[in-house]
């Protein structure tokens, strides 16, 4: 989550607003048979092996905890 440019926070809310508009653009495809809303299987971590599943509402709120503890990076 560091840019140099670029002051971690900004970086931060960069990654927040990309990770939004996937999820606004993704649920405005239409439904697959048989579906009644769209979910999705998400996971956060440090790196790809230490993420764990996290609901798509826990999102952001991962990403904060995240950067509060000083993560370099983050996975979603």
């Amino acid at each position: 989550m560091t840019n140099p440019p670029h002051k971690p926070a900004r970086v931060v809310e960069a990654i927040k607003s990309d990770l939004r508009k996937y999820l606004k653009r993704e649920r405005r495809k239409d439904l697959p048979e048989g579906a009644d809303f769209w979910d999705f299987d998400c996971r956060v971590g440090q790196n790809q092996e230490l993420a764990k599943t996290t609901h798509v509402e826990e999102l952001v709120p991962s990403i904060d905890l995240a950067f509060s503890e000083g993560w370099a990076e983050v996975y979603v």
